[in-house]
């Protein structure tokens, strides 16, 4: 199976999409993290300053390390922003850091996908480690039942990768409007933050498409597309 022309495209597919995101966000990230915005706040004052006039209190900013590490955690309430983004006084820091203060904004006013998207950790969890190797072996021992549940576990997966899109495109919308309304960047820098809010979305997308392509692969593999069950 693994030399399956068809199974080496679509990873091969996968990889390309993946490298070409990830360059993408290095490229980005590296060129607006060298241009300062002009009132000289880091990243964490960023987003303290739209937490605070969105009125939200609880939750708490942190330093994190890594590249790129930055995230919201809805469990505990916790913005954390990489070294770079939470001491950081670029285009790039504000962007992200108000980008996470968009997913604390989404948790507070209950937005509906991303409640969606948390409760379907657990499945997505067993999809991306179980779902493949499910299908695997009732590929291998010739149980088509026991292919097509792996197949329904990967789907919800794919479902998890798909519902993350609006999640992550709508905080970065909420991210650059927040900066403009708070005059915390101006239209000219708002368009670098832009650039960078694009450029990590690309990840998402890429990842998505990804997982599709791998689904249908699957699918076709345990005999429910194309009538192959080999």
């Amino acid at each position: 199976m693994m030399f399956d022309p068809l199974y080496m495209l679509v990873m091969g597919l996968g990889l390309v999409l993946s490298l070409g995101a990830q360059a993408w966000v290095k490229a980005s990230t590296a060129k607006w993290d060298r241009v300062p915005i002009g009132r000289g706040l880091t990243g964490a004052d960023v987003a303290a300053a739209i937490l605070r006039v969105r009125g939200i209190h609880d939750v708490t900013i942190e330093q994190v390390g890594g590249v790129l590490s930055d995230h919201y955690d809805p469990s505990s309430r916790t913005l954390r922003l990489s070294p770079a983004n939470y001491s950081g006084r670029s285009i790039t820091a504000a962007g992200i850091a108000a980008h996470e203060v968009g997913h604390a904004v989404q948790h507070a006013e209950g937005y509906a996908p991303m409640a969606l998207r948390q409760k379907m950790v657990p499945v997505a969890n067993i999809g991306t480690n179980l779902g493949v190797w499910i299908v695997i072996a009732g590929v291998f021992t010739g149980i088509t039942g026991l292919a097509k549940i792996g197949v329904g576990l990967f789907a919800g997966f794919v479902l998890f990768t798909l519902v993350t899109l609006p999640v992550e495109f709508d905080a970065s919308f909420r991210a650059r409007k927040a900066l403009l309304e708070t005059g915390i960047v101006t239209e000219q820098e708002a368009r670098g933050v832009s650039a960078v809010l694009t450029a990590a979305a690309a990840t998402y997308l890429a990842a998505a498409v990804s997982a599709i392509l791998q689904l249908l692969y699957w699918a076709m593999r345990a005999g429910l597309l194309g009538g192959r069950d080999d």
